[in-house]
């Protein structure tokens, strides 16, 4: 499954908090170093979508906080269940 993650740096935890879509606006606790926000983007969706950290792969936008993410590892159903929790 692909979707789109509108990155917010400089927070105190790692939170998605909102979506309209497929479009997640997810919280990182990182500066805006944009290697650090990428690592730990990854591990936090892969701990968000339980899945392996390798299942998250930044297909689009390393250096911005537009980012286009593939997600594995899981269904389609069971992806569309997760992400249809968030408000």
């Amino acid at each position: 499954m692909i979707v789109k993650v509108r990155v917010i740096p400089n927070c105190d935890d790692n939170e998605v908090i909102s979506r309209i879509g497929k479009v997640l606006r997810v919280r990182v606790c990182a500066s805006k170093d944009d290697n650090e926000i990428n690592v730990i983007l990854r591990q936090y969706l892969a701990q968000f979508f339980e899945v392996r950290e390798k299942c998250i792969n930044i297909v689009r936008g390393l250096r911005g906080k537009e980012k286009t993410i593939e997600i594995t590892g899981k269904s389609e159903s069971e992806l569309e269940d997760i992400i249809n929790t968030i408000p």
